[in-house]
């Protein structure tokens, strides 16, 4: 069970890196030119919370403490996050409807949408455990 509570707002992650590179500088002029009309879009409708478009390089830091630090972005994947758009919308169908929108999908970028949520679910759980035990 997810003891999560969803605050009314949704990310869009944009996955693929390199969809443009197939493209002649016009129909990149024109694919980007759309991008941000829809972009604008967001943003006229008060939808747009934030939103930035990420490096290809970083880290990935694992293990206990951190110990562990090692290249965690491939630019060669062509799932590698590309940026993001912080939605204020109430359901994920609104979210989704929003994303489906977007432009450049039709040259094989990916967008995941994800609820934000009231707490990490490791909290969320523990608050759900201390509930239950008051009650």
């Amino acid at each position: 069970m997810n003891n999560q509570q969803p605050v009314g707002e949704h990310l869009l992650f944009i996955r693929g890196t390199h969809w443009g590179s197939s493209l002649s500088p016009a129909e990149l002029q024109n694919a980007m030119t759309a991008f941000y009309a829809w972009v604008d879009g967001l943003r006229s409708k008060g939808l747009l919370r934030g939103a930035q478009p990420l490096m290809e390089e970083g880290k990935l830091v694992t293990g206990a403490r951190g110990t562990v630090v090692t290249d965690g972005v491939f630019a060669e994947s062509k799932e590698a996050i590309a940026g993001y758009f912080l939605l204020s919308t109430d359901s994920t169908a609104e979210a989704v409807r929003l994303a489906q929108e977007c432009p450049v999908l039709a040259y094989g970028v990916q967008i995941e949408v994800r609820p934000v949520a009231d707490v990490c679910g490791p909290m969320a759980d523990v608050k759900a455990n201390t509930e239950a035990a008051a009650a």
